[in-house]
């Protein structure tokens, strides 16, 4: 590890034209992980770009205040992506996590860097700072500094993004793996100028009455199964429609439902135009990524998802609950 750190040093060093990028529906680790690199690699006098495939959720839009990002359009990003001479893909370790944006970032060549936290990541780059067990890639990623600059690299903008993006991953750190050091980075992280009372208001706090109105539609539709093991909420079409809302909007509902006492793994489908979406999450030490890979999706071992090219909500509905039964104790 010490010399791929070496080797990372070596290319902010000697290159000048760096992409960082991201999976589909970026959340707040891939963001603030994104806009925490592309603040640093700022500061050496080189020029980073940030391009995503989806646009930055409206809760997180704060984070755009500290860098900027470009939502990917191919006429204007597929000659920059060519023509980079280094490509760093965050919080994802599967190029098809890009969508249309695989196709010219697979056939750049540039220098590709992973930096991940996820289960299983595919063989597409020339470096990987991987961590399975870290709840966070923004907590890979602090550490990586760290190791090359000590706290020098830390100021209230990088602080604020570094932050944004280890609450949110570890559930406003409640999650698994939320351990010792996990705090003691966010102490460093506050000290450095990083507001918890105003990045929490910036995330939560911000929710317009329609999304409200399509979490309470979801949550009186909330089911349970398996004796109560299973909890699970289903958005539709309709309900999206008439809500005004998108599949954005509900990136936050799939904790709901384990908040059921006696729950073990908790179930989030979100019907889109020719797809499923499915959110998976669990307690203990029921793998739902295996659950996912079912699925065609992956994960993390309590957090995963997949996606169904499929309009048959029903029967998706109805085989991701037979398949919940066999993992649960």
């Amino acid at each position: 590890m010490k010399l791929e750190i070496e080797k990372f040093k070596k290319l902010i060093n000697d290159c000048t034209d760096f992409i960082l990028t991201t999976h589909i529906n970026p959340d707040g680790d891939a963001l603030g992980s994104e806009i925490a690199l592309a603040l640093y690699i700022k500061s050496k006098n080189k020029n980073p770009h940030i391009i995503n495939y989806d646009a930055t959720p409206k809760n997180y839009a704060f984070l755009e205040n500290l860098f900027p990002i470009s939502r990917f359009d191919a006429q204007i990003h597929n000659t920059i992506i060519k023509n980079t001479e280094v490509i760093i893909l965050l919080d994802a370790n599967q190029l098809e996590r890009l969508r249309e944006m695989s196709k010219p970032v697979k056939e750049s060549h540039a220098i590709k860097v992973c930096i991940d936290h996820h289960l299983e990541p595919t063989d597409f780059a020339d470096y990987y700072f991987v961590d399975e067990q870290s709840p966070a890639t923004a907590e890979i990623l602090f550490e990586l500094l760290n190791t090359i600059e000590g706290k020098n690299f830390l100021n209230p903008a990088i602080a604020t993004a570094l932050y944004t993006a280890i609450m949110t991953d570890t559930g406003s750190f409640r999650y698994p793996r939320t351990d010792a050091r996990v705090h003691s980075i966010i102490a460093e992280l506050i000290n450095a100028g990083a507001d918890p009372v105003q990045i929490y208001e910036d995330i939560y706090e911000c929710f317009s009455s329609e999304i409200l109105k399509l979490l309470g539609l979801a949550l009186s539709n909330i089911k349970l199964e398996h004796n109560g093991k299973v909890a699970y909420m289903v958005i539709n079409r309709e309900m999206l429609k008439a809500t005004g809302t998108t599949e954005i909007d509900s990136e936050s509902f799939i904790p709901y439902t384990m908040m059921i006492k006696g729950v073990q793994i908790g179930v989030l489908f979100t019907e889109l135009e020719n797809e499923i979406k499915i959110s998976f999450r669990s307690k203990g030490n029921i793998e739902v990524n295996k659950l996912a890979k079912e699925f065609g999706g992956n994960g993390h071992k309590n957090a995963a998802g997949a996606r169904v090219k499929t309009t048959n909500l029903e029967n998706i509905v109805s085989s991701v609950l037979k398949s919940c039964k066999r993992y649960l104790t």
